[in-house]
């Protein structure tokens, strides 16, 4: 009941009035105690409708309590001053950058919408040694439709002893099945 009655006789103790905001919402404290404790409480009243985005970033951090005072109307205008400049300096520079792009042309002609070409791999292969398998591009092509032929080829099931379940994956050489494996549950 006691901290009912302290809510209540806070409402109509002094507020202090902090500051305004260029759109009008102004800024108000009051230190409050609760369970002991003397806090500053913080609050703002709009003056149109209640939009909590038109509240100023350094006006939201002092409300939040990051920031110690509030900020003055001279901090405001060279802050609202040096966000135009940024403004100003991504305009000249996207206009900078257009002009560029203008100059030297895309470089690439766009065929179509949606396709784009794949990587060059020609630095790659490079990298690997003359005597890899398949030194001809015909001979590799070669092994790999052999390869893939003896995957689609049925597999001859021998009678082996099944091997043990275990909960821990293991399998190499003839034994391995892909997929085959199930965590323990």
């Amino acid at each position: 009941m006691s901290r009912i009655w302290a809510r209540v006789v806070g409402l109509f103790s002094s507020k202090s009035f902090i500051g305004v905001d260029k759109t009008g919402n102004k800024y108000f404290s009051r230190m409050e105690e609760i369970d002991g404790l003397v806090k500053e409480k913080r609050w703002v009243t709009f003056r149109r409708e209640e939009d909590p985005t038109s509240i100023p970033v350094e006006w939201i951090c002092w409300l939040n309590g990051q920031r110690k005072r509030a900020p003055t109307t001279e901090e405001m205008a060279e802050l609202e001053a040096r966000r135009e400049r940024v403004k100003l300096n991504v305009a000249l520079l996207k206009k900078g950058e257009e002009e560029k792009k203008a100059r030297e042309g895309t470089g690439r002609k766009i065929t179509s919408i949606g396709k784009v070409d794949g990587p060059d791999l020609s630095s790659f292969v490079r990298q690997f040694p003359p005597d890899s398998k398949g030194d001809k591009p015909e001979e590799a092509s070669e092994e790999a439709d052999q390869s893939r032929a003896k995957e689609h080829e049925p597999e001859i099931v021998t009678a082996e002893p099944p091997e043990p379940k275990t909960t821990e994956p293991s399998g190499s050489g003839s034994s391995f099945r892909p997929g085959t494996w199930q965590p323990p549950s």
